[in-house]
């Protein structure tokens, strides 16, 4: 019933675009049905979680819903600790990875402040810093051109950071062009960086890497304390329906970021079947596996298709379509194909594509194939 009240947000929020999760996948479900919708928009593993995560849920215990989870999450937290090399008190849980890049921006960042972070870097740097009304400050991927890929320019982006810099964010792998740079890279941009800005290194692909000259930022923590890694259940584990990811930090980094954190922020389920996934590191290696023969196979027929395919270490392609993409991503759709367009990206001539089943790519093969024609 209109009322007549007209919302009056804060001026930051007030200027915020909500943050686009792509289509109504529920409807597109119920329009197309399961087995006529291939799904490779949202980069979500297609090989599902652990035998270990499903025997965990069979076995949980009714009276668990009964009961708040524990707000420490301390049984999770020691697990990622313990495979990760670090302590317990220097991993913040969070509802994915996405709750604690909003956070973090909230903690560190606030109006007068900059932000840095990379052209076409994920979508949610550039939304925590317009929540907290800081600058952001988006530096120039390595390149603009059509084939080529786009990756972060860690020379571009350490020169950008200044005095009023209270926060850099980085991607590696990134989302959404799938680049990454290397570990020694890292290293000597975080050597020009104030020790006191807090650098923000997304690892949500980081199960899918592997170049050894790549690796994860982890081991650079001990030489650069302002260091942060954050990670997520929601790819290679297969778990995005739990939306559990996890931060790791300085202590005093994490102090920060629970003081913010909402109160039992993961829930009891969650937490439990998050623990049974690190249990099993070999169905991780598996997907691994299975994803690389699949993104190959899949940027081969693309690449034969002529389109130019960016080199990606992740479970999705980034395809330059040389045109506006966004009607070969509305003819996909149509035939029942949900791919990712990246107009908001500043890339509008780009599909983004998850790696999927067999099946999925053949039938995305085919609906393409109708659609260039």
């Amino acid at each position: 019933m209109a009322t007549g009240f007209v919302p009056r947000p804060v001026p930051a929020i007030d200027r915020l675009r909500a943050y686009d999760p792509g289509h109504d996948l529920p409807a597109l479900r119920a329009r197309f049905g399961d087995d006529r919708l291939a799904e490779l928009g949202s980069n979500e593993s297609p090989f599902g979680p652990s035998p270990r995560v499903l025997a965990a849920l069979a076995q949980v215990d009714p009276a668990t819903l009964l009961r708040y989870p524990d707000p420490l999450g301390l049984g999770l937290r020691t697990a990622i600790a313990s495979t990760t090399g670090v302590a317990p008190d220097e991993v913040v849980l969070g509802n994915g990875s996405h709750e604690l890049l909003m956070l973090l921006g909230q903690c560190f960042a606030g109006p007068g402040d900059e932000v840095v972070f990379s052209e076409f870097g994920f979508a949610v740097f550039a939304i925590a810093a317009a929540a907290v009304g800081a600058t952001p400050v988006q530096v120039p991927a390595l390149s603009r051109a059509a084939r080529m890929p786009r990756g972060h320019d860690l020379e571009a982006i350490a020169a950008a950071v200044g005095p009023r810099t209270r926060l850099v964010y980085l991607a590696n792998p990134n989302n959404p062009t799938g680049t990454t740079f290397a570990r020694a890279d890292l290293e000597r941009l975080l050597a020009r960086i104030p020790a006191d800005v807090p650098v923000v290194v997304d690892e949500a692909y980081a199960e899918y890497v592997e170049d050894p000259a790549v690796g994860s930022a982890l081991v650079l923590r001990d030489r650069h304390p302002n260091l942060v890694v954050t990670r997520t259940f929601s790819k290679a584990h297969g778990l995005a329906g739990l939306r559990v990811g996890h931060a790791i930090a300085d202590r005093a980094v994490v102090d920060v970021v629970n003081r913010l954190r909402e109160s039992f922020n993961v829930n009891a389920v969650a937490l439990k079947l998050a623990e049974a996934a690190l249990a099993d590191p070999g169905h991780v290696a598996r997907v691994r596996e299975a994803t690389r023969r699949g993104r190959e196979a899949l940027a081969g027929e693309l690449t034969a298709m002529g389109l130019f395919v960016h080199p990606s270490s992740t479970n999705f392609l980034l395809v330059d379509f040389d045109r506006d993409a966004a009607l070969v991503e509305a003819a996909l759709l149509a035939r029942g194909v949900v791919v990712r367009p990246m107009g908001g990206y500043g890339l509008p001539t780009c599909l983004r594509i998850s790696t999927g089943t067999a099946r999925d790519h053949e039938r995305l093969l085919a609906a393409l194939a109708e659609a260039l024609a």
